[in-house]
């Protein structure tokens, strides 16, 4: 039986390597590239050399009416069951703040609160059993000293309103949303009973990748600093180059020998234990009962 991955942010970087490794992975999988530019998104899927088993669908997690939307542009392109869905797509501000459609601050917006609303969206159109993977990052975790500034969870209403400036604020707010992605994750995992309602839920850390479109907004030095200098590190543990960590990424989505595995987070190919505030209930419960807040207060 033909099946559906949704993979957001799939024009580019690990979203791409991942719709190739699902295509790659069997011939029952199409993949949706669900993706803010359409026209990048064409590209991307000529790219894939699949052409009836990529379909290219507009997503815009900064605006969450482009998210509400996108349900019924999703039944409307007639598409096989949706079995999995790939919450992958990011961006990482280190300059001024800025905001999405909504109003609310664009790393929240974009890397948790836009997921959120999607995942929401889909989970009525979603054929049993399913999958979600949300792509979170090593970052959020201090212990693992990344270089980057420890998150800084303070509340989800804050959060979305956090405009505050200096040199290391935008990193913080990046990974302060990672740490979102994976208390989204196992929250999400607990409200659908660890997959006892048949949808499976897992957290991915990518690990460093080298030469990805999230160093975008670094100054110039460091642009060039990641896009060729930083490939030469891929020797070390925990860097891997896009292919290799979609390949993992793909695998948590769709490969057979991950049926049933929910409420775990993978660095790589492996299940490890996340960071000690992602374990955290009252911090889930805040952010889960505020973007559900932020949600309808958007609508109306």
């Amino acid at each position: 039986m033909t099946r559906t991955a949704i993979i957001t942010g799939a024009n580019t970087g690990l979203g791409f390597e991942c719709a190739r490794a699902v295509l790659a992975a069997a011939p029952m999988w199409h993949v949706v590239l669900a993706v803010r530019d359409p026209a990048r998104g064409a590209d991307a899927a000529a790219r894939l050399s699949a052409p009836r088993r990529a379909t290219v669908l507009e997503l815009d997690l900064a605006s969450l009416e482009s998210v509400r939307t996108f349900p019924s542009r999703l039944g409307a392109a007639g598409l096989p069951p949706v079995h999995s869905v790939v919450c992958n797509a990011g961006v990482q501000v280190v300059g001024d703040s800025a905001t999405t459609a909504d109003g609310f601050e664009l790393t929240f917006g974009v890397n948790h609160l836009g997921h959120f609303a999607l995942v929401q969206g889909l989970l009525d159109v979603l054929a049993r059993p399913a999958r979600i993977v949300v792509v979170s990052s090593g970052t959020h975790d201090p212990d693992k000293h990344t270089g980057m500034p420890a998150p800084r969870y303070t509340s989800a209403g804050e959060l979305a309103h956090d405009t505050g400036q200096g040199p290391t604020e935008g990193r913080r707010r990046y990974t302060t949303s990672k740490l979102c992605n994976v208390l989204f994750a196992y929250e999400l995992d607990r409200r659908l009973e660890h997959g006892r309602q048949g949808v499976s839920v897992t957290a991915f850390d990518p690990g460093l990748m080298p030469g990805s479109g999230l160093a975008r907004d670094y100054p110039p030095v460091q642009r060039l600093a990641w896009r060729y200098l930083l490939p030469a590190l891929r020797v070390l543990p925990g860097v891997r180059s896009t292919r290799a960590s979609g390949r993992y990424l793909a695998a948590l989505a769709v490969d057979p020998s991950h049926d049933g595995v929910t409420g775990q987070y993978f660095a790589g190919r492996k299940p490890i234990r996340s960071s000690t505030d992602s374990y955290d209930l009252d911090k889930a419960r805040d952010l889960w009962e505020t973007s559900e807040q932020l949600v309808v207060q958007a609508r109306a």
